[in-house]
């Protein structure tokens, strides 16, 4: 049995590379919805559309038994729909990443950054304060990550200067555990790090890891690695060979 991934473009490949590493006999399939990134400005109903057609494409075409779903909109909107469709195990990127800063944090205020969609949907708020009703929780979308991500503009000053400008306020109230609500996020941390060393960071794509462990998956089969795309990126092609190694995609229509 195989792990499918899908995400609205670029961003999931963090999410693949991180599975890969810790699963490298595991048959793992992404895919990248380029033709209609990104999923953030979208509405529920058309979240929910494209994630059931992400779903379909992999498990009609895969021996697929898990889904990660690599997107924090759709782990937002469409889980629960892919669950009930196609009867699998199906794992979002929003309850493991609020688990995880629930254990971490050690003064229980917790900030949240993504983007305005998954900020809008409040579907990390919700899920902490399943965790602990009382819980401190400031939250805020940083719309301007993604390209600086997409651009490869990561080590810049350009990409300080736009991390102060959201988190600043953020990190003065008090937060000490800040969950990055977005795939794209990840390849920030290192300046989010630098500018603010006190804050724990959330990448949700390593809370996975546990999440799989625990439903055991059955995760030694041929180390298949394949990758696929809904259209032609330029940032898809650069980020992938960032984080997956070069590994060609194919072009595929939903």
């Amino acid at each position: 049995m195989a792990i499918g991934i899908f995400d609205s473009g670029v961003g999931g490949l963090t999410v693949y590379k991180t599975i890969s590493e810790h699963f490298p006999k595991a048959d793992i399939h992404y895919l990248g919805d380029t033709a209609r990134v990104p999923y953030g400005s979208r509405s529920q109903e058309t979240v929910i559309k494209y994630s059931l057609q992400c779903a379909q494409f992999l498990v009609e075409n895969f021996d697929i038994d898990t889904i990660i779903v690599a997107c924090n909109t759709a782990s937002s909107y469409a889980i629960d729909n892919i669950r009930e469709k196609f009867g699998v195990n199906v794992i979002g990127v929003v309850e493991p990443g609020a688990k995880s800063a629930f254990m971490l944090s050690a003064n229980r205020k917790i900030g949240i950054i993504g983007t305005r969609a998954t900020i809008r949907s409040q579907s990390y708020v919700k899920a902490l304060q399943a965790l602990s009703p009382g819980i401190s929780i400031q939250q805020t979308a940083c719309p301007l990550f993604v390209p600086i991500v997409e651009e490869m503009l990561i080590e810049t000053e350009i990409a300080e200067n736009v991390v102060k400008h959201y988190l600043d306020e953020l990190i003065n109230k008090g937060v000490d555990t800040l969950i990055l609500g977005c795939t794209h996020y990840p390849l920030l941390k290192g300046v989010i790090s630098k500018i603010y060393p006190h804050v724990s960071i959330v990448d949700s794509s390593e809370a996975i890891i546990a999440c799989i462990e625990e439903l055991s998956v059955d995760t030694l089969q041929n180390g298949i690695r394949e990758i696929y795309l809904t259209d032609e990126s330029p940032a898809f092609e650069t980020l992938k060979n960032v984080l997956a190694g070069g590994l060609a995609s194919k072009k595929v229509t939903l």
